[in-house]
């Protein structure tokens, strides 16, 4: 493919063999992307992709002074991006049904039944989020919730090279403040709920919410076929789409198209009906709890959407058996539940303690932390969220970063401070697991908070291993319990 084909705003007709925005991947005959990331410049590296073979660079900036190569200023560098790999990968969106599924708690859950759905209907499907990339049987840990552009296409093609028809990928709103899913066609957006999170980078709940609703709009492509919306969500309710769109709300209340009714929550999962107008479907899930309601209406819906069959639904619902770290059960004989869960939001921390009390456990020990270098207001909103509904808690670290530990404690401090609540506070989290376990007595439930899938604790100066389900399971191991 021409680099004319690729950007059209340039005259040149040199053939590309490859497009990178990473100066390590290029290889001769490659369009190098220069762009600034967290860290970098990318144009730093250009002098770099030129020896290694890159026909060209495209970057923002203007031509930087003594550049020996071809420079191509771009107006919008992840864009510009965008729009040439998927030419140069031959469009396969428009072939494959992609589902985006956007919000701030439930976007993995929902997607993890979604492809589930997808599967059952005999279907080769990728799956893309915050804990994997999946294409068919092959998987890979994820790096960023949403990838590149680059990377997206390029795994769209694979998918549609090996048979594949459907992807199912969570869209953060990162991904979409920076251009990562531009051009994309959807063809169908799922929008779970907004609550306070990453303010940091989107400044103001209405700067975040805005970012979210882009996915229905269509940023560099036609916007999607269908619209799934969460109807008991403020937020949802605001998003408007366009006429070509055919919107799905979804909710407990009464006025939903499509809503849940005698809903029955235990230790084995939930068992309810979806209702669509006079039509009612038994669903039976392994997946406890009210918020897991929401996620699966959400995947129902847009299942509904390729005209998937409900009989064949209800079977990848009840296929869909955990989610890993998500109310995920450690479980080592002891006489009391441990799960771990990803919540890092004062939102998420309420709805999974709320799960454990729903289970009527004899008390709920909760462990959190707050990340470092991230949104400070959401900390005392934390503090109080697991005071409020923790009989016990233990406060620590998750992912320090750059700050000090022990001030970002102070910061959750402040909500858990204004209640009653028993609490300690230990930094070090390997020793808080231990804490929290041996305070545990039979009939409790200990929610270890925080991290959920992750495998690692992010200090100031390195990364360590740290897995909570590990950790949890050998401390409680060590304690005398066999599974």
């Amino acid at each position: 493919m021409t680099l004319r084909e690729l950007l059209p705003q340039t005259d040149a007709t040199d053939e590309i063999r490859g497009i990178a925005c990473d100066s390590r991947r290029v290889a001769p005959g490659f369009l190098f992307f220069a762009f600034a990331g967290k860290k970098a410049d990318g144009a730093a590296f250009a002098a770099q992709a030129l020896e290694r073979g890159a026909v060209a660079v495209a970057g923002e900036s203007p031509r930087p002074e003594g550049f020996p190569g071809r420079w191509i200023q771009v107006e919008h560098g992840r864009r510009a991006l965008a729009t040439a790999a998927r030419a140069f990968y031959g469009r396969p969106d428009e072939r494959l049904g992609i589902s985006g599924i956007t919000g701030t708690n439930g976007k993995t859950t929902s997607s993890y039944i979604l492809d589930s759905i997808l599967r059952a209907a005999g279907k080769t499907t990728a799956l893309i989020g915050t804990i994997e990339y999946r294409l068919g049987g092959k998987a890979v840990a994820a790096v960023n919730t949403t990838p590149e552009s680059l990377e997206l296409f390029r795994m769209f093609a694979e998918l549609e090279a090996a048979g594949g028809t459907h992807a199912t990928m969570e869209v953060s709103s990162h991904a979409l403040a920076l251009g990562r899913v531009y051009g994309i066609r959807f063809h169908v957006a799922v929008f779970t709920n907004l609550t306070r999170d990453h303010l940091d980078f989107h400044g103001t709940m209405e700067d975040y919410f805005d970012a979210k609703r882009t996915l229905f709009e269509g940023a560099g492509a036609p916007p999607p076929a269908f619209a799934v919306l969460n109807d008991d969500d403020p937020y949802g309710r605001e998003i408007q789409v366009g006429p070509g769109t055919e919107t799905i709300h979804y909710g407990l209340h009464m006025g939903a198209q499509v809503r849940a009714v005698n809903v029955h929550s235990g230790f084995d999962g939930l068992r309810f009906e979806i209702q669509r107008g006079s039509l009612r479907i038994p669903v039976v899930s392994p997946l406890p709890g009210r918020m897991n309601v929401y996620n699966i209406l959400a995947a129902w819906c847009a299942a509904s959407s390729y005209a998937i069959p409900p009989e064949t639904a209800v079977r990848g619902i009840a296929e869909c058996r955990a989610v890993p770290g998500r109310f995920e059960k450690v479980e080592a004989g002891q006489p009391f539940l441990v799960v771990v869960d990803y919540a890092h939001t004062d939102d998420a921390l309420r709805n999974v303690i709320s799960v454990a009390r729903a289970l009527h456990p004899k008390r709920v020990l909760t462990l959190f932390g707050c990340g470092g270098d991230r949104d400070r207001t959401k900390r005392p909103l934390m503090g109080a969220a697991a005071a409020e509904l923790s009989d016990f808690v233990v406060l620590t670290s998750d992912n320090p970063r750059s700050e000090d530990p022990l001030a970002i404690m102070n910061d959750a401090m402040v909500g858990l401070g204004r209640h009653d609540t028993p609490h300690v506070a230990e930094p070090d989290r390997e020793k808080a697991i231990r804490l929290v376990l041996e305070r545990a007595e039979p009939g409790d439930i200990v929610v270890l908070a925080g991290k959920g899938h992750e495998t690692y604790q992010i200090l100031k100066d390195r990364t360590i291993l740290l897995d909570d389900r590990e950790v949890a399971r050998r401390v409680l191991h060590e304690m005398g319990y066999q599974a």
